[in-house]
């Protein structure tokens, strides 16, 4: 199901949007070695309650998820490093140095979701854990130049795949982009992989969180003992780009840019 938004929804959505950016921006000034997750955390918490909004994620427990015993998400943001690919918890880990730590953040603002996740380095990274940082991150840039009115699901996911592959990485296939609005997870899934030119016709008023997950290594997870923290198989590193994008009469407007 494709939700449309109005005018009126997507300036909500911009609310929503900038309570997100402006704590990404933030962790791109604090994360150094010797930061917990859990002091992130704390400040998203701490941002997203001092500008009237709601966590997302706290509390989250996607439709079926109950049946495999997973509990409702604990935490304000998603935190996951190195191998980890998304839907870590926040605990008291210490980052150190040569890690990469994915952030992602949801809030709400009035009922309407915005979502946004960033991959950053703590302190000095290898090159590969670089390289595999812009690949990820071109990979979502480049699906949002195509995320326009008369283009396709498709468009999107072969963009993020030809820049992937391209390089020599895999992209996540168990894990995709969604519909995002009323609902974090709102109506549809969109794969990261794709063919230009197929799948449903992208409209304005369209709103959807764009996400790319690029590994090293295989494209294959599996799920930690916590039931959330999803990972490379091969234990090779991952890295985690994510956008709210609305589809309009022109130019794709990006919801979550600081």
């Amino acid at each position: 199901m494709i939700v449309l938004k109005t005018p009126t929804e997507l300036a909500t959505m911009r609310r929503a949007g900038r309570i997100v950016a402006e704590i990404l921006e933030t962790f791109g000034r604090v994360v150094k070695p010797g930061i917990t997750l859990i002091e992130l955390d704390k400040i998203a918490e701490d941002i997203i309650a001092s500008r009237d909004g709601v966590s997302s994620f706290k509390n989250y427990l996607p439709d079926g998820a109950r049946e495999h015993g997973a509990p409702p998400f604990p935490g304000t943001i998603c935190s996951s490093v190195n191998d980890e690919i998304v839907h870590g918890i926040p605990t008291s880990r210490k980052l150190k140095e040569g890690d990469i730590v994915k952030l992602d953040v949801g809030a709400s603002y009035n009922g309407y979701h915005a979502d946004s996740a960033i991959t950053l380095p703590v302190g000095k990274v290898s090159r590969q854990a670089t390289e595999l940082m812009r690949v990820t991150q071109l990979c979502l840039e480049e699906s949002i130049k195509v995320a326009r009115a008369g283009n396709r699901f498709g468009d999107i996911g072969a963009a993020i795949q030809r820049v992937a592959e391209g390089a020599g990485f895999s992209v996540v296939q168990e894990y995709s982009s969604h519909g995002v609005g009323r609902k974090l997870h709102e109506g549809f899934s969109l794969l990261n992989t794709g063919t230009a030119d197929m799948g449903m016709l992208l409209r304005p008023g369209l709103t959807v969180a764009i996400e790319p997950m690029i590994n090293v290594g295989t494209y294959l997870t599996k799920i930690k003992n916590d039931l959330w923290t999803v990972s490379t198989k091969d234990g090779k590193l991952s890295a985690h780009f994510e956008h709210t994008v609305a589809v309009t009469d022109g130019d794709p407007e990006v919801l979550t840019r600081f």
